[in-house]
């Protein structure tokens, strides 16, 4: 007996619930790779990379305009570190967008893969039978005919004219239609996937690069005659540049002169002398907006000008300490234009100026300024700056920048000294430090060269991506079948339809596929 009331207890003992396995180094390398290479979070990354191309618009960014990144640091000094440590001055080489990248694409292969062998097993599996209760189907139609020959044939025909795929049954057609509308999406993320090859072949292999040439001047394809360069991580030196040499002849420009837009650009060219090698024979090219200059896979694009001052400083002592142009960059709409011109070599004490050269000089309230872009009365208003000679660093400076920190600016009358040149005049410098000259002006064109080799296998991609997104929203995979039995001695002929997504017209086809098996047997009346 107490063998049996044990036995009873035991049994009635709770049972303390399993511990699940661990699922171990491989179960969560697995968990992990369907979540990377599930649909929504392909979703996700693609979101995350559309909002990390966001700081790339509206933060200054190194490769671009580097001279505005240095201003923005300096106009903000806790903010532009920052921006600078999270890699917002140049997004697109940053590690987090970088990461972002390599996540979203890895994450498109591993959804775009499998599903290509899950659609050719659809593509060859036939079109399901019909279901045992058609009439619970969404669209449903029947109708009675006095006998059933031909009305399987009947309805093959009209199946296949309809662009079904079709499937005879022991007394039923099974027949689908819309498998483009997977290739469609499966076409479309692979089109992604070619988009961002195409984006880092030319990120790797491209380079990119501007420079402002004067007029009269020429130009070297070579690293160090740039600007700014920006390099793909894969390029190896003056090697990958091809060696062509170019020089601006001379630049036309045209402005509107009246009416609202005033002052607008309506037209500005570069005439171009260019050798697509130093052995090949010159050319001429006239180079617009949009009308680049394409030599060996490069592309020469005109992207700016302004006016470069033409100046002569003499120092204390009568020599020359500079002559030539210096470049001046616009500041406004009407090409009130801010530069530095720098004397290092003057003697005994080493010169600098800034100031800005005004196309239509006016005087205005708040002193000289320019009322129009085009030069209709050019003036160079300036002020100047003296120092002790200092030793060559090696470190680079800009030309467009003066570094005032061991400079004194010139002072006449108590007052700080500016003057005020038209061309070709002349005034002397305080404290008979030397002189300087306006000799006149020229213009200055900014190009930009450069080599993305994987701009066509992306606009594919795009182009594609297009294409499957429209076949994914305009196929419609849809389910039809038609079947005849017997019914309590009668010959019954059943018409269904299942659309595999948002119902579109289902009714009205099943009605015209109905109608079009009738004549069949024109007795008959429809029956519900």
């Amino acid at each position: 007996m107490s063998d049996v009331k044990d036995r009873i207890a035991a049994s009635s003992k709770p049972e303390e619930p399993s511990t699940p396995p661990a699922m171990g180094l491989v179960g969560w390398l697995r968990w992990t790779w369907r979540q990377l290479t599930s649909m929504k979070t392909a979703l996700v990354l693609l979101f995350l990379l559309a909002l990390g191309a966001v700081p790339g618009s509206l933060v200054p960014q190194t490769p671009i305009d580097p001279i505005k990144v240095s201003d923005f640091l300096a106009a903000h000094k806790t903010l532009g570190p920052l921006y600078d440590k999270l890699g917002l001055f140049d997004v697109y080489k940053s590690a987090w967008f970088s990461a972002i990248y390599l996540l979203l694409f890895i994450s498109l292969i591993g959804c775009v893969v499998p599903r290509l062998s899950v659609y050719a097993k659809g593509l060859r599996a036939r079109p399901p039978k019909p279901p045992r209760n058609l009439n619970r189907l969404p669209g449903y139609e029947r109708f009675e005919v006095d006998g059933g020959d031909g009305v399987l044939e009947a309805a093959t025909r009209e199946l296949r004219k309809r662009r079904f795929r079709v499937q005879a049954y022991d007394g039923a057609v099974g027949a689908e239609r819309g498998y483009l509308r997977e290739a469609g999406n499966l076409l479309f993320h692979f089109s992604l996937i070619l988009a961002l090859v195409g984006v880092a072949w030319g990120s790797l292999f491209g380079y990119r690069g501007s420079v402002l040439v004067v007029v009269g001047n020429g130009f070297s394809n070579t690293v160090a005659q740039y600007d700014d360069f920006t390099p793909g991580r894969a390029f190896s030196g003056d090697d990958d540049l091809p060696p062509f040499s170019l020089t601006v002849k001379d630049f036309q420009v045209k402005f509107q002169e009246d009416g609202p837009q005033k002052g607008a650009a309506r037209e500005f060219k570069a005439q171009l002398a260019y050798q697509e090698t130093p052995d090949a024979p010159e050319k001429s090219y006239e180079l617009q907006v949009n009308h680049p200059l394409k030599l060996d896979g490069s592309s020469v694009y005109l992207l700016g000008h302004g006016y470069a001052p033409r100046v002569t400083v003499k120092d204390g002592q009568g020599n020359v300490a500079f002559s030539g142009p210096a470049p001046f960059l616009p500041q406004d709409s009407n090409f009130s234009s801010f530069g530095v011109i720098k004397a290092p070599d003057a003697r005994p004490m080493t010169l600098g100026f800034e100031g800005f050269f005004l196309p239509t000089a006016v005087i205005g309230p708040d002193g000289p300024v320019s009322v129009f872009p085009d030069d209709l009365n050019p003036e160079l208003v300036m002020t100047g700056y003296y120092g002790r000679p200092q030793p060559e660093t090696g470190k680079p400076e800009s030309v467009y920048q003066l570094d005032k920190t061991k400079l004194t600016q010139f002072q006449q009358n108590g007052d700080k000294w500016r003057f005020q040149l038209a061309p070709g005049q002349s005034v002397p410098l305080p404290d008979k430090a030397g002189s300087i000259t306006f000799d006149g002006y020229s213009r200055w064109v900014k190009l930009q060269v450069s080599h993305t080799p994987g701009t066509d296998l992306a606009l594919a991609g795009i182009l594609l991506a297009i294409l499957g997104l429209m076949g994914s929203l305009f196929v419609h995979p849809r389910r039809t079948w038609v079947r005849v039995r017997d019914e309590d001695g009668r010959t019954v002929v059943e018409v269904a339809g299942l659309d595999r997504g948002p119902e579109r017209g289902l009714g009205d086809e099943i009605h015209a596929i109905t109608k079009s098996l009738r004549p069949a047997s024109p007795s008959n009346e429809e029956q519900p």
